[in-house]
């Protein structure tokens, strides 16, 4: 019998990969920027800021170690508790040449194993996301085959840094097991399903359940629902015994027709969804106890190496 935590995490997804500028101009960009909007999302309640980086001049993602330096840095000159998260996602993607399919096309970012993590091993933030997925995304192909994980995950096991383990469809979850089982992977991992982007988990009440059942017991989880499906997904998630995400990398509107103007906006609207349901919120302290997270104050994390 699952039942809502005792008290429930509230991640914030800051900027992301695939939101652009003209969906919303609230998107941070630069590092001052998306550190200054994780900080005003800690505020708001959110114990975990997720993080990507971007090119300042063109607004498109960046996988540059010294953006992602700034941005960790002006976070903990300010705000030594809330825990960074961040992605190892970019550097997966293929897009197929038409004249070649086995040529990469334009805007293929495939990179070695070692590459999309070594931000990771330079800056060893609290968390770092890794991905199981490998399927169609819009035209194009994301790819995380179970060698490259394995690699990834070294890295990451490496810089004592807890994976989350973002998971896009069921054989995700059967790829987490058979790495629970060789050792890649320490249990109980750290989950969050996705749910709504195209071809993979779609966002519903039954995905929710489905999904939470094929983790391993005791397996901390956060469903996060993409575009419209956020807001529904912050209380499917609570319900179920999750934790929940927002944040302008999932979803740019407040309410139908209303674009977010921040990121603590998402956050308050879903600290409110929370509460509304009986719930409480975690602090980012009580976040540490909950997931087994290392104290800034017993660790040297709040300078970046």
């Amino acid at each position: 019998m699952f039942a809502p935590n005792r008290r429930t995490i509230i991640t914030c997804a800051v900027t992301g990969n695939l939101t652009t500028p003209d969906q919303t101009p609230h998107l941070p960009i630069t590092p001052g920027e998306i550190a200054e909007s994780a900080l005003r999302a800690a505020d708001a309640g959110a114990a975990i800021v997720h993080l990507h980086v971007r090119d300042p001049a063109s607004g498109k993602p960046s996988m540059e170690l010294p953006l992602y330096r700034e941005v960790v840095e002006r976070i903990r000159e300010k705000n030594a508790e809330v825990i960074i998260n961040l992605t190892t996602g970019p550097g997966g993607r293929f897009v197929p040449s038409p004249d070649d399919p086995k040529v990469a096309g334009p805007g293929t970012t495939l990179m070695a194993p070692e590459a999309r993590v070594a931000h990771i091993a330079a800056l060893r933030p609290d968390i770092c996301t890794l991905d199981l997925n490998t399927m169609n995304s819009g035209r194009e192909v994301v790819i995380n085959t179970p060698d490259t994980v394995r690699r990834m995950a070294a890295v990451i096991r490496q810089a004592g840094v807890k994976p989350e383990i973002e998971l896009f469809d069921s054989g995700d979850i059967a790829l987490m097991h058979d790495l629970l089982k060789d050792g890649t992977l320490a249990g109980p991992p750290l989950c969050s399903f996705v749910m709504g982007v195209s071809y993979g988990f779609q966002p519903g009440l039954e995905t929710v359940l489905y999904a939470r059942n094929l983790l391993p017991a005791g397996a901390p989880f956060t469903a996060i629902g993409i575009g419209r499906a956020s807001f529904p997904t912050v209380a499917l998630s609570y319900l179920a015994g999750g934790h929940v995400r927002v944040g302008l990398e999932d979803g740019i509107y407040l309410s139908r027709g209303l674009l977010a103007p921040s990121n603590a906006a998402l956050v308050a609207k879903a600290r409110g969804i929370v509460e509304n349901l009986g719930g409480e919120i975690a602090s980012a302290a009580e976040t540490r106890d909950i997931l087994g997270l290392t104290s800034p104050a017993s660790s040297d994390r709040s300078q970046p190496q």
